[in-house]
C-alpha cells in the first residue's frame, strides 16, 4: 500500500501550518523547494514530507500502514477543501 500523491503542491504551499518546516518556507507558506508543484530535494526531503518515512519511524507500532495512509489521504482531502474555500491560491 502507498500513498496516492497526485502532486498537486497544496501541502508544500501551506508550510506555515508546520512549524517543523517553519525554515523551509518563503514567508508567505511556499516551500523554498517547491518548483511547479514538484519538490527539488525530493529524495532529500524532510521526514515529515515523506508518508512512507514517518510510518516506519514513528507510528508502525501503533497502527497499521493503511491506517496511517487513510490518515493521510483524509488530511490531503482537508487541504484541498481549505484551498477550495480560497485560502491558498
Amino acid at each position: 500500500m502507498y500513498f496516492p500523491c497526485s502532486k498537486c503542491g497544496l501541502c508544500c504551499k501551506m508550510l506555515h501550518l508546520i512549524p517543523a518546516l517553519s525554515d523551509n518556507d518563503l514567508g508567505n507558506g511556499v516551500c523554498r523547494y517547491l518548483i511547479n508543484n514538484l519538490c527539488t530535494i525530493y529524495e532529500e526531503r524532510p521526514i515529515v514530507c515523506n508518508v512512507d518515512r514517518m510510518y516506519s519511524y514513528y507510528f508502525h507500532e501503533v497502527m497499521t500502514k493503511k491506517e496511517f495512509i487513510q490518515i493521510n489521504i483524509e488530511a490531503c482531502k482537508k487541504i484541498s477543501e481549505y484551498s477550495i474555500e480560497g485560502a491558498v491560491k
